[in-house]
């Protein structure tokens, strides 16, 4: 059963501490690419870096077989201010790890060092590779570097990942059996009318009344048009028209978010608003341009992948702090590795209620118990020793 090291467990702290005080957004992570590559050298980890983007890859090899394990962590942090008053807050304006990926990262660092450390190379099956990811918050690191040859020299057989989940408690941790996390995609309407003033309307062609129609008609969609067991959400984040109070516009856009765990709702959703969108045209006598961008894609656990996850986190926590979980509708770019070869990612709980670590992913006061650094360390550790020692 899990027991904490003191001697690991500070190693840990300070480099989250690191990462957690030198933060970097999407494509420009090259101070936290630099200190990885430096921390995996300093292991005599073999370490290779790309020409055209951010990103770290580690490589341990084993000491017979070709099996290949991908351990995946991402490296980005988001563009907000950091509201807490910690002495490891963040020191770049702006810019915070409010997602945890300074722990994932640590997580993936640690493990390698206890490859290291304990001499596991030696009697390995097989190789790892430590996927350092950058842009997952723009939903394209995974992609490029897959499209870089990530997963080949050595061929990846597996790949798994974590992420912190401030919905569990430190000590437990849960994995997807299949459908993990949601596709993520956005659409933009532009509503195109006639301008003019505000007290003669009848001269005009209002496209916020338009706007305003689409959006409490898209409403509908998920409550209507999608069965009740299914899951979809469509939410507006962005609505902007004109510039005056007494004039009315001549156009409008909108634009927002859509999210579903299957790929038939997903393009029932497309359908329905791109339907809704060119609706309005008869309607209100608008022209409308109607645009949606694909995202992330749906995520889907390999359920052997999970379930070996799983197992593992059972022996080193006990079945009592291990669960599945159902699937939730945040998107995760970690998706574009599931759709290349067998992966799982799962959570790690990382909040305290009675030391005030509670606040969500993404808030300004975001913060972890760190002893789930040391908790996913063993946990990864122990994937890789059973995975690699058939």
């Amino acid at each position: 059963m899990f027991s904490t090291d003191p001697k690991i467990f500070d190693w840990l702290v300070e480099v989250r501490r690191y990462f957690h005080m030198h933060p970097e957004i999407s494509h420009q992570e090259y101070g936290t690419t630099k200190k990885i590559a430096s921390l995996l050298k300093s292991m005599g980890v073999d370490v290779s870096l790309f020409d055209d983007m951010t990103g770290a890859v580690g490589t341990i090899k084993g000491a017979t077989g070709d099996k290949t394990l991908g351990l995946r962590a991402d490296i980005d942090a988001l563009p907000m201010q950091e509201l807490n008053t910690t002495d490891y807050k963040s020191l770049n304006d702006e810019v915070m790890h409010s997602c945890g990926h300074d722990a994932n990262t640590t997580v993936m660092l640690g493990t390698a060092k206890k490859i290291v450390d304990t001499g596991l190379a030696d009697t390995m099956n097989g190789n790892v590779k430590f996927i350092f990811q950058p842009a997952e918050e723009r939903g394209a690191g995974a992609k490029a570097m897959i499209a870089r040859s990530v997963l080949e020299n050595p061929h990846v057989d597996r790949v798994i990942a974590c992420h912190m989940s401030p919905d569990l408690p430190v000590g437990k941790v849960g994995i997807f059996h299949s459908t993990g996390y949601a596709s993520g995609d956005r659409f933009a309407l532009q509503i195109n009318g006639r301008g003019g003033h505000g007290g003669r309307p009848e001269e005009c062609v209002d496209p916020v009344v338009a706007g305003s129609f689409f959006v409490n008609q898209i409403q509908s969609i998920v409550s209507r048009n999608i069965k009740p067991t299914e899951a979809a959400v469509v939410s507006v984040g962005k609505f902007v028209a004109g510039n005056a109070a007494n004039v009315i516009p001549e156009t409008a856009v909108i634009e927002g978010s859509i999210r579903a765990l299957t790929a038939e709702v997903r393009d029932q959703v497309f359908q329905r608003l791109e339907d809704m969108a060119y609706g309005l045209e008869k309607t209100f006598e608008v022209q409308c341009q109607f645009h949606i961008q694909p995202g992330v894609p749906i995520l889907i656990n390999n359920s052997e992948v999970a379930e070996s996850l799983y197992d593992v986190s059972v022996n080193v926590l006990g079945p009592e702090n291990v669960s599945y979980l159902p699937p939730i509708m945040g998107s995760e770019d970690f998706s574009y590795f599931t759709l290349e070869r067998p992966s799982a990612i799962m959570r790690l709980g990382c909040s305290n209620e009675k030391r005030g670590i509670v606040n969500f992913l993404h808030s300004p006061y975001f913060d972890i118990d760190e002893t789930v650094l040391e908790i996913g360390t063993e946990i990864f550790y122990q994937a890789v020793k059973s995975y690699l020692s058939d």
